[in-house]
């Protein structure tokens, strides 16, 4: 059963994100919101345990065109800046287990796939739209945001976090 989260998220997806975004949100810093969360084999993961390192969270969803669509390019991002002080937490958002397992056999990531099938933890970080992702810093500390996909290994994305690894 599809959750009406889901489908306002579907739509917004669809409607407000049809091509690649490329407007990165300068925010002022601030502390992140919890994440905490287990990924589909039980482990769990929590951004508290990352401080250190600059993450890069990304809340999608396998319903999501443009989510599925630059999957791939956080792939390659994370074999770019494998060694670094560099992880991506990828959070699988209003889908069960089974729908996430389903596309994650597609795609094989070398990063955390958490789960968030109630959708609680893209309540606490205000997620409107499919993708939405965010740049926490090696302070835990949120300092940019996107609504929409991108190409994570080069342009606006690449060079922001170059920076922020160089911090």
């Amino acid at each position: 059963m599809i959750s009406r989260l889901a489908v306002l998220l579907g739509l917004a997806c669809v409607l407000a994100f049809p091509a690649w975004a490329t407007d990165f949100r300068k925010l002022d810093p601030r502390v992140a919101p919890v994440l905490a969360a287990i990924d589909p084999e039980g482990g769990k993961h929590d951004l508290a345990t990352y401080k250190g390192r600059v993450v890069l969270i990304n809340f999608w969803a396998s319903w999501c065109p443009p989510c599925r669509k630059e999957m791939p390019s956080m792939q390659r991002l994370m074999q770019r800046l494998g060694g670094k002080s560099f992880v991506i937490l990828a959070v699988d958002s209003g889908e069960s287990r089974a729908e996430s397992e389903s596309f994650l056999k597609e795609i094989r990531p070398d990063f955390p796939i958490l789960l968030d099938p109630d959708s609680e933890a893209a309540r606490r970080w205000k997620v409107f739209a499919m993708p939405t992702s965010f740049l926490v810093d090696k302070q835990g500390r949120v300092r940019y945001a996107l609504a929409g996909a991108t190409e994570w290994d080069e342009g606006d994305g690449w060079l922001l976090i170059q920076e922020m690894l160089a911090e």
